[in-house]
């Protein structure tokens, strides 16, 4: 039960992650802003009033509003004469961050160009979750939101990613999910390794790894249900030839240490820093043919 001697929220928009599925997942501080908020706006009104009964949180007679893509333009000039006024208000999404691929996005703008204060309260991430959960590559990642629904715009937009070098997060429909993986085997290889993420944090949460060709052919004879996140590997570079690994090594150590230059060009090349560190002891003692 949240405690009702709230302090009085200063004036502006307070964005809140909702859980995913798991009702516990939420914040103490979301909690704490859905208690003493002058006005609360959500995405789905049903989904908020039902979190807030779980965890005790009193509506009372604050107004609750409904914002989503189909009303924004209406109801954004009634949020932003409420944050006029010097009232508090918290925007909720459906489940999940607000901004990321949601209607929220015009709301917080909005509120930006107009001087009124945006304050995040963090908290559960579909693409952070999947990411976490893939098994790929986290330290570079790119976020697409959802691929066109036509084919041939869906392939040209993965074509515009292929080569990026970081890995690829897609929010996708169980009804589209297998044609995505399909266009996006034949775009960026039926080799390259990827990840479907459904119904994250869910009783039916479930991982599928493998090539893009095996979970295409997994989706085709197995639908997936559920809200479904797709992680793509990123690109792989060709390997890289030991006298190219050598030219980039001599010309770095004139200038560095062999730890410095092996951290370095290891991250440059994409090349396991363990070895390249090895080549760099052998160059550095004079140990190499030349």
């Amino acid at each position: 039960m949240v405690n009702p001697d709230k302090q009085k929220l200063a004036a502006g928009l307070y964005l809140i992650a909702t859980p995913l599925g798991t009702a516990r997942d939420i914040t103490l501080r979301a909690l704490d802003l859905l208690a003493a908020a002058d006005v609360l706006v959500a995405e789905d009104t049903r989904s908020l009033r039902r979190l807030m009964d779980i965890h005790g949180v009193a509506l009372g007679d604050r107004p609750l509003w409904s914002y989503h893509e189909h009303n924004g333009a209406r109801m954004r000039p009634k949020i932003m004469a409420a944050l006029g006024e010097g009232r508090s208000v918290v925007y909720a999404s459906e489940a999940g961050t607000p901004m990321i691929a949601d209607p929220g996005f015009d709301l917080g703008r909005a509120a930006v160009a107009e001087g009124h204060g945006l304050i995040s309260a963090p908290g559960p991430s579909a693409v952070i979750t999947a990411l976490t959960l893939s098994g790929l590559p986290t330290d570079r990642f790119l976020f697409a939101g959802f691929l066109p629904n036509a084919t041939g715009r869906r392939k040209s937009v993965l074509a515009e990613l292929a080569e990026i070098p970081a890995t690829l997060v897609f929010y996708e429909s169980p009804n589209r999910v297998a044609m995505m993986l399909r266009d996006a085997a034949d775009v960026l290889g039926a080799g390259r390794m990827a990840a479907l993420c459904r119904e994250l944090t869910k009783k039916f949460e479930e991982i599928r790894r493998g090539t893009l060709e095996d979970l295409a052919s997994g989706c085709d004879a197995v639908p997936p249900k559920g809200e479904i996140v797709i992680i793509i590997d990123r690109a792989r570079s060709e390997p890289v030839r030991e006298v190219d690994l050598d030219r980039c090594l001599k010309e770095a150590l004139r200038h560095g240490s062999v730890r410095d230059v092996a951290n370095k060009v290891a991250a440059d090349l994409d090349l396991p820093r363990r070895d390249v560190y090895q080549r760099a002891l052998k160059l550095a003692s004079g140990e190499t043919e030349e």
